[in-house]
C-alpha cells in the first residue's frame, strides 16, 4: 500500500475497507470515544494492524490515575491492546498492568468503528462486558444505562444490534476467543 500523505502524521492511509482509510502500522493515530451525551474521550494511540475490517491500536490508560470498577482496577501504567472492527458493533480491549500481567478483557458495544479526518472513531452505545483473565468471570455491565439512553426509542435497529452484539461478546468470552485476538 502506497502512503498518500493523507491527513499526514495522522496514521491514516488511503486503502481499502469501508471508509476508504486505513491506518499505518507503526504510526500514531487519535482514538476518539463517542460517549453522547457526555463527553468524548480522546487518546493517543500505536496502530499495530489495519486490515481494513479489523483495526488493532495500544495505548496506554487514558483515564484518571486510578478507576476502580469493583472487578477490576485500571491504573497509569496499564496498557490496552484494542480491536475494533468496521462491521462489528463492539470493540475488545485486553488490558494489562504495567508488568505485563493480563488482567481481563474489557468490551465495548458500538457501532462499527471509522476513520474520519485521521482520527479512529468509535460509538459507544453503553453495554459493555468484562472477562477476568482467568475467564471464570464473565459480567455484562450497564445494561441500566443502555435502557435510559433512549436508543431503543430513537433506532431500535441499532438497540436490536447492540443486544445482539452483547450477547456475542459473552459468547466469544464463554468460548475463550478473546485470547487468540491477534496483537
Amino acid at each position: 500500500m502506497t502512503d498518500t500523505g493523507a491527513d499526514a502524521g495522522s496514521g491514516a492511509d488511503a486503502g481499502s475497507g469501508g471508509d476508504g482509510v486505513r491506518l499505518v502500522p507503526g504510526r500514531e493515530v487519535t482514538v476518539r470515544l463517542d460517549k453522547a451525551p457526555r463527553p468524548d474521550v480522546r487518546y493517543p494511540a500505536d496502530v499495530v494492524l489495519d486490515d481494513g475490517t479489523h483495526v488493532v491500536v495500544r495505548a496506554p490508560w487514558a483515564g484518571p490515575p486510578v478507576r476502580d470498577f469493583g472487578f477490576v482496577r485500571f491504573e497509569r501504567g496499564d496498557l490496552f491492546t484494542e480491536h475494533y472492527w468496521r462491521d462489528r458493533w463492539y470493540s475488545v480491549k485486553e488490558v494489562r498492568a504495567a508488568d505485563g500481567t493480563l488482567k481481563g478483557w474489557y468490551c465495548d458495544v458500538t457501532r462499527p468503528a471509522r476513520v474520519a479526518d485521521g482520527v479512529l472513531v468509535v460509538t459507544d452505545l453503553d453495554l459493555d462486558l468484562w472477562q477476568s483473565a482467568d475467564r471464570r468471570t464473565v459480567l455484562r455491565l450497564d445494561e441500566d444505562e443502555f435502557a435510559e439512553s433512549g436508543l431503543e426509542q430513537r433506532d431500535p435497529a441499532a438497540a436490536e444490534a447492540a443486544r445482539a452484539a452483547l450477547d456475542e461478546l459473552e459468547r466469544l468470552a464463554r468460548d475463550g476467543a478473546f485470547a487468540e485476538l491477534p496483537g
